[in-house]
This record gives structure tokens, C-alpha cells and sequence, in this order.
């Protein structure tokens, strides 16, 4: 199953290069430097950091701003046509999910499937939500939020390619 390890560095309580390090070991598909909220300076430094531990590992980067990974991530309201390198976007409907396609999204990541701390007080989409998001495009969707080992294969299951966790890795 394809796994895209989601960094979350307020979660970690310890080092957490070291724990970046000790999530590539485990080979997943991809990493997400999801590092929102640092200044573009900050965001860009870090990157650097982890680029090459991702190439190393032969994982593929995925960051937040162009040109910093393999692969740049988006939220839905500032996906665009023009990005002229693989970008995946983040959505939460089918129509979403059909734009991003539309907009030539290279993958989708679609959430939030399962209850989840990070989205405290608001309901999931759940599987049948997902289902329908994989129906409605051709293109590679990645499960997010609350995703367990207990309930990744529900997500591959109901058509996703694959499934994001960070509290398995950051908490």
C-alpha cells in the first residue's frame, strides 16, 4: 500500500529530523512537508534539508511551494493550471476532486476520511465519500485524516491509491 508520511514538527517530542529520518526508513511512496505555518524563509530552509533525505531514500518530496520537491501541494482554493511542475492538491468534494483533475493535478488528496484530533468537532467524510471521489477521477487519490493501520485497507478498499498519516509519525 502506498503511504505519503504527512510531517506535523508540533506534534513531534522529540528531534524531528530524526524522526523525518526514521519515517523515510520505512519507504513510503512519498513525504509531505506539511510545515504550513513557517515563513516562506523558514518553510524554504527546511526544505532544503529534507530534499535530500527523501532523494536518498528514494521517496518522493512533497512540498508546499513550487520548486522546493518533486512535487508541489496545494490547497484547493489556490490550485492553478500553471504550475509548471507534478502538483497535488488537497480536496474535500467529488467536484473538487474532478476540477483538480481538470486543472491537471497529478494526484488528489482527499479528506478528512476518519475522525481525527486535528479536525476536532467536524464530522468525517468517511468511506463512502471517498469511494465516490475515486470514481470521479482517473487520477491517483490519497486518503487523509484519521487513517490507522487499522483502517488503511478500508481506504484502498473503497479505490484509494494509497493513504496519508502524520500521528503515526509525529505524535
Amino acid at each position: 500500500m502506498k503511504e505519503i508520511v504527512v510531517t506535523n514538527r508540533l506534534l513531534c517530542s522529540g528531534d524531528f529530523m530524526q524522526q523525518i529520518e526514521k519515517a523515510l526508513q520505512s519507504k513510503p511512496w512519498g513525504l509531505l512537508l506539511r510545515e504550513k505555518d513557517l515563513p516562506t524563509a523558514e518553510y524554504t530552509a527546511l526544505a532544503a534539508q529534507v530534499a535530500p533525505l527523501c532523494r536518498a531514500a528514494g521517496v518522493k518530496f512533497i512540498a508546499y511551494h513550487p520548486h522546493a520537491g518533486d512535487v508541489v501541494h496545494m490547497p484547493f482554493s489556490r490550485a492553478e493550471s500553471s504550475i509548471a511542475q507534478p502538483f497535488s492538491v488537497s480536496v474535500h468534494s467529488v467536484e473538487e476532486a474532478v476540477a483538480a483533475q481538470s486543472l491537471g493535478a497529478a494526484l488528489v488528496i482527499a479528506g478528512h476520511i476518519f475522525a481525527t484530533q486535528s479536525k476536532a468537532g467536524l464530522p468525517p467524510r468517511g468511506l463512502d465519500f471517498l469511494r465516490a471521489v475515486c470514481e470521479s477521477v482517473t487520477i491517483p487519490v490519497f486518503a487523509i485524516g484519521g487513517v490507522t493501520e487499522a483502517n488503511a485497507r478500508d481506504c484502498v478498499a473503497a479505490g484509494a491509491a494509497g493513504v496519508c498519516r502524520m500521528s503515526a509519525w509525529f505524535r
